[in-house]
């Protein structure tokens, strides 16, 4: 029931610390420390994004004229195609359009227009005006209105350039989009496929909703095209794949991307983490078909996907946002047998509802249980373990200090398990599918380790992945926070790669776990441990993969405590400097999976003030607004 006299309360509270702030750190500290408490997330969201592109997101007199002098020393300058099919917009959004490609700072591009037989009789004298008013701009005028896919078609059929970079009638990108591009291209020729961040434009007429996007990530790819806008192509690979196919209509850029990923090398894609691209969201947009008839493509898509690729895979909506895909990665028959080591100490009542959810609420065949007991001295506890009679549990003891690292290495050398489960003792299992799902992913042979959703006990997340760079060294992001209400196009609803997923619930092969050396019980005996673990994992080439479908509770740590006393808060210190040393600041930073338009400080994914993006005229010398490849360099220990 709603409390209008503690709703008062809490009001007044925020606004007398929001004055206090404000007195102390400004109107921009004010809004970053406290926009995420107004009511409305969305009315948060936009002053937040409002503030932030009035200060990071906007090119000074100067900016423009270093712009220019860069351009002119660049050795490669790229034909560029803008390819714009057009049926029947806002004659004023069409304006704007087409304004956004001549007000670019970079000259050599051409747009290619494909009137697909506008009824508006507007449009043709728009279109033949700006035809006149600027020699780049080509037009045809297709007879009979064929859809998106045959409009893009045509529109590439009178495409010179170089790159082909694709645009909706009624949108717009920043002025200093196709510079961006040319810059990309000249700091990596071989470069097939570049594509940016996006934000949209409301009927206000104001940006807002961004999307900033990951470095090149497969996984989150199949299960949903954050590549879309901006996206520019090399147009001899679009002219090999014969452009858009006829029938995937409202997802035909998607289909297009599949067919081309199966033959560039994934270094071949790149990412400019800048807002070039502004979607402009209203029901008469060209591309914006019914949400279940661009979801049917998307899915027929990604399905031939895998059939040309000789994959059997199964292909759904996602459960959690059925607006995405889910992939269904296939359990070899027989399944291997799974190893899940749990280490522990008294708290019976945890790991008695862990071990009855491995064995009695988990529907994987093939399982085995290594408890390994650390000290336990609570009698109700001995009693438990001395009972436990199914012949897939082993109890083993180790009666050393707690070190987690040697614990797990301890069990993992006694592992009969062709894959191995590492669980803290105070996880609870929610569905019976969650280790199959883990499973399938980990015994992709790209794939090293595997981690899942967790949650508190209330419902909010306690892991979705973890990023390195929060706090110094890695963080989980959004924790604590409520899964509806993570922003950032719903990346938490879809599997996708991480830098590195936490151990309270991982899952990889034993072969993986060896190769790397398992888990460093010298230098990291409690924290970040699964951090570096992920990392060598990660530097021995293989991918770690977060999935939603594979959902836990987790009470974090309940049996061991808060580490708030002194010995252990200077241990933390120590394992936080082996952690830096080891890794670098620099390169924990960057995270190839988190947007340096985001921030470090806290695990909320609030916007960065200021962004970590080096913005190329200002270092022209650097190739700085790329991040690296984002695989670590295997460290010296």
């Amino acid at each position: 029931m709603f409390d209008l006299g503690r709703a008062l309360a809490r009001m007044s509270h925020l606004g007398k610390r929001g004055f206090y702030y404000f007195r102390a750190y400004g109107a921009l500290a004010t809004i970053r420390k406290f926009g995420h408490l107004i009511g409305s997330r969305h009315v948060a969201d936009l002053l937040g994004y409002g503030v932030w592109t009035r200060f990071y997101g906007r090119l000074s007199t100067q900016d423009r004229k270093d712009i220019r002098a860069h351009i002119d020393t660049l050795g490669h300058r790229p034909l560029i195609s803008v390819v714009m099919p057009v049926y029947n917009p806002p004659p004023q959004f069409l304006r704007r359009a087409i304004d956004s490609v001549i007000n670019q700072l970079y000259p050599n591009w051409e747009l290619c227009i494909a009137d697909d037989a506008s009824p508006d009789r507007q449009i043709p004298k728009i279109l033949a005006e700006y035809v006149v008013k600027d020699p780049r701009i080509r037009l045809v005028r297709r007879e009979a209105n064929g859809r998106i896919a045959a409009a893009t078609n045509t529109a590439l059929s009178i495409a010179q350039g170089d790159f082909v970079a694709f645009m909706d009638h009624d949108d717009e990108i920043s002025e200093l989009a196709l510079y961006m591009v040319a810059v990309e291209i000249n700091q990596y020729p071989e470069a097939d496929l570049i594509y940016s961040d996006e934000d949209k434009i409301d009927e206000q007429g104001r940006f807002c909703n961004p999307f900033f996007k990951p470095e090149w990530n497969v996984d989150q790819f199949y299960s949903q095209n954050f590549l879309n806008h901006l996206c520019v192509i090399r147009k001899q690979l679009v002219d090999e794949a014969r452009g858009c196919r006829l029938g995937f209509e409202g997802s035909q850029d998607y289909d297009l991307i599949l067919r081309l990923i199966e033959r560039i090398p994934s270094d071949h894609i790149r990412h400019i983490p800048l807002v070039l691209y502004h979607w402009r969201w209203v029901p008469s947009s060209f591309s914006k078909l019914s949400l279940e008839v661009a979801i049917d493509a998307a899915q027929r898509a990604l399905a031939e996907h895998f059939e040309r690729r000789g994959q059997k895979i199964a292909i759904s909506a996602q459960p959690s946002a059925k607006h995405h895909l889910r992939v269904h990665y296939p359990l070899p028959d027989p399944p291997p047998k799974v190893t899940a080591i749990i280490p522990t100490r008294d708290h019976c009542e945890l790991l008695r509802q862990c071990i009855d959810g491995l064995l009695r609420a988990t529907d994987y065949p093939d399982l085995e249980v290594i408890i390994v007991d650390n000290g336990s001295t609570d009698a109700v506890t001995l009693d438990y373990l001395a009972g436990l009679t199914d012949g897939r549990i082993k109890v083993l003891r180790y009666d050393r200090p707690f070190n987690y690292s040697a614990i797990n290495n301890f069990a993992a050398a006694q592992a009969t398990g062709a894959v191995i489960a590492l669980l803290n003792n105070d996880i609870k299992m929610i569905h019976a599918d969650w280790l199959g799902e883990m499973v399938a992913h980990a015994l992709r042979p790209e794939v090293g380790a595997v981690g899942a959703m967790l949650y508190y006990p209330d419902g909010s997340i306690q892991h979705a992945g973890v990023v390195t760079g929060l706090g110094g060294v890695a963080g989980h992001i959004h924790q604590a926070q409520s899964r509806i209400d993570v922003g950032n196009y719903d990346f938490v609803n879809v599997v996708r790669e991480v830098s590195c997923v936490t151990a309270a619930c991982m899952v990889l092969r034993r072969d993986v776990f060896e190769e790397v050396g398992g888990l460093d019980a010298d230098g990291l005996p409690v924290a970040f441990n699964d951090v570096d673990l992920c990392l060598r994992i990660r530097a021995k080439g293989y991918r770690i993969i977060w999935t939603p479908n594979a959902e836990l509770y987790h009470l974090e740590s309940a049996s061991r405590g808060q580490d708030v006393i002194p010995e252990k808060i200077e241990r933390f210190r120590r394992e936080y400097g082996v952690m830096r040393e080891r890794w670098g600041p620099r390169g924990l930073a960057a995270d190839p999976y988190y947007s340096p338009n985001l921030s470090l400080d806290g695990c909320s994914g609030d916007l960065a003030f200021p962004p970590r993006v080096v913005l190329p005229w200002r270092h022209p010398g650097d190739a700085g607004h790329r991040r690296g490849d984002g695989i670590p360099v295997e460290p010296v220990t």
